[in-house]
């Protein structure tokens, strides 16, 4: 509703800087809801995760992911938001495990080309950026499920949203699932109810689908 409330008075070359700050505005007020989401059921995946996972194997993780972020960003503003819907999509296809991450392969169809992630999900070089000089400090040890989460943070931290501890030790998974991405993630062509029943399933209330849908391009 929000979004439909936002472009009927625009030109199509209008549409999406004016909507950007009628929806950050908005934002502003509900960004707690967007916290609980991430906060609570990405970072409540398992019982062993904790924000000191990497103090000893890798205790420059958290620099290298947020320097990463902080260049994205200076390069294209709303790469930011992208990236945060990225873990999004993520965490609803069997929890917040990287599977989004995953390319095509005999064994393997990429959830990357189900409907709702099909040329609208983007910031994966940024992620492969990201991975690639904590590979360089720290062969094989941050997975890229827990780099998804940490970015998520940073991203929100940068735009102006509050920050939180981001529990780590996810384990990435080793398989996607575009049949599960097609039914759980909201596709772009959904109906005010059709979002609403999608996000229910999740346990998130109708201001979080606004939230989750409305701010993220």
């Amino acid at each position: 509703m929000l979004i439909k409330a936002c472009i009927t008075y625009l030109s199509a070359t209008q549409v999406e800087v004016y909507c950007y700050f009628t929806i950050m505005a908005y934002v502003k007020l509900h960004f707690i809801l967007l916290i609980i989401f991430i906060g609570l059921f990405a970072n409540n995946v398992h019982s062993h995760l904790s924000h000191k996972f990497y103090s000893k194997t890798c205790p420059q993780a958290l620099s290298i992911v947020k320097e990463g972020v902080v260049e994205a960003i200076k390069n294209e503003t709303r790469v930011g938001a992208s990236l945060l819907r990225v873990h999004f999509h993520d965490c609803f296809v069997d929890g917040c495990d990287g599977s989004i991450l995953l390319d095509n392969s005999a064994t393997i169809q990429s959830e990357k080309q189900a409907v709702p992630n099909n040329n609208s999900a983007r910031g994966f070089e940024v992620v492969d950026h990201i991975k690639a000089n904590l590979e360089k400090a720290c062969p094989g040890v941050v997975s890229c499920a827990d780099i998804l989460a940490i970015i998520a943070r940073d991203a929100v931290v940068h735009y102006g949203g509050p920050t939180w501890k981001v529990r780590l030790g996810r384990r990435d998974s080793m398989t996607a699932s575009r049949a599960t991405a097609n039914k759980s993630i909201p596709a772009p062509f959904f109906n005010l109810n059709n979002l609403t029943s999608s996000f229910a399933a999740q346990g998130l209330t109708f201001k979080d689908m606004v939230v989750l849908s409305g701010m993220l391009p």
